[in-house]
């Protein structure tokens, strides 16, 4: 085992490189899935309802990720913890809501975007201080919040359907993509 002649990473420093990491890896699966979801929304309903019931699980997945970035920085978990809950939650919700329709599936998008998103803004807000470069998780919350309200209030409209939900997930690429970026400052002090 090699024995390393350089010091640990400051705490912010380690987390900015793992929240950087996280980020773009959320980036680009978001990427991949509204692509998937454009390909098949009309071409394959089950392959599409796969797809609708992967995005909360992956998000699920992806806050694991973030808990394991933030550990040993002493902020707390909780908002995190709760997340994992709400994403587990919204997983089994979206595959009942597929059995009754698209409707019901933006209703279940809707409510998660409008808490998830509070608590990406508050996270943010949170993480600001102590790293910078958190303005795209702030705005990103903010507008999860409208886009869920927008999910619900338009459940009925038949000319809204799974697209919408993919949109919203490629303008969430976005979010990631930039908070990747703006941290890299935080993440390499020294350059």
């Amino acid at each position: 085992m090699p024995i390393s002649v350089t010091s640990p990473a400051p705490a912010p420093v380690q987390t900015a490189h793992a929240l950087r990491t996280l980020y773009f890896v959320r980036a680009a699966f978001s990427v991949v899935w509204v692509s998937l979801v454009f390909v098949f929304v009309k071409s394959s309903p089950s392959l599409t309802a796969a797809l609708l019931l992967l995005y909360p699980a992956w998000d699920v997945l992806a806050t694991f990720g973030d808990i394991r970035a933030n550990r040993g920085t002493g902020g707390t978990l909780l908002p995190q913890y709760v997340n994992i809950a709400i994403g587990s939650l919204t997983t089994v919700a979206v595959g009942i809501a597929l059995r009754q329709g698209i409707p019901a599936v933006l209703i279940v998008f809707g409510v998660w975007a409008v808490l998830t998103g509070l608590i990406q803004l508050l996270l943010g807000l949170r993480r600001r201080r102590q790293l910078g470069g958190q303005w795209p998780m702030i705005l990103s919350g903010g507008q999860s919040m409208l886009a869920g309200v927008l999910f619900v209030l338009q459940a009925h409209d038949p000319s809204k359907g799974v697209t919408n939900v993919a949109a919203y997930s490629a303008v969430g690429a976005f979010y990631f993509l930039l908070a990747a970026l703006r941290l890299r400052k935080a993440a390499y002090p020294t350059e």
